[in-house]
């Protein structure tokens, strides 16, 4: 066999491989997102990717394995916004309302996803994932408190206002449009913590 016969051959077989690995993450994703993580079985996976257990498993040895593809493909597809945006409006109220619409039209997005995902959080490898999530908000707050006073309340009318179960009760499940929850959660915010004189 000649080596350009055998380059060949390899390369064909890696691009293959990340062709499966790349079925078997995003038919995890989309069960992920329609049966949440706690109800996605590798048999489900497997028949979704066209592939054979032990197929899924020579890709992912273990469901943390899995999981982190899922996460990663999930979070490449779907972004969280991006927070140097904000740092760089300096008015305290601006900043929030920006924020706010960015967050729930994210929310609004991937509400069916965080819907399962939340609900399964008593699903270890869920809560390995949401600790990478919870750094992500905890920087929010921070972003979002910078020239505003009364901190301990401050924090907490943030960390409230940001959620994703908060933009769910007030806008999917309240009936109310993006603009008028982030209306409300912006009052919350400027009680709890209003721009520094």
């Amino acid at each position: 066999m000649s080596t350009e016969t055998r380059t060949y051959r390899l390369k064909k077989r890696a691009e293959d491989m990340a062709e499966t690995r790349r079925r078997i993450t995003e038919a995890a994703v989309e069960l992920h997102g329609s049966v949440g993580p706690a109800h996605t079985t590798i048999s489900a996976v497997a028949e979704r990717a066209g592939v054979q257990r032990h197929t899924v498993y020579r890709h992912f040895p273990t469901e943390e394995d899995l999981f982190a593809a899922c996460s990663s493909h999930y979070t490449a597809e779907n972004p969280l916004p991006d927070l140097s945006a904000w740092r760089a409006i300096d008015d305290p109220g601006e900043r929030l309302a920006t924020a706010l619409d960015e967050l729930f039209a994210y929310f609004e997005r991937t509400e069916q996803m965080w819907t399962r995902v939340y609900r399964d959080l008593d699903v270890p490898v869920v809560q390995t994932t949401m600790r990478s999530m919870a750094a992500y908000f905890d920087e929010v707050v921070t972003v979002l408190a910078r020239g505003r006073r009364r901190r301990r309340a401050l924090t907490a009318a943030l960390r409230h206002g940001t959620s994703f179960e908060t933009w769910r009760s007030l806008v999917h499940e309240g009936g109310l449009s993006r603009a008028q929850g982030a209306e409300l959660v912006s009052a919350l915010v400027e009680a709890a913590g209003p721009p520094a004189g």
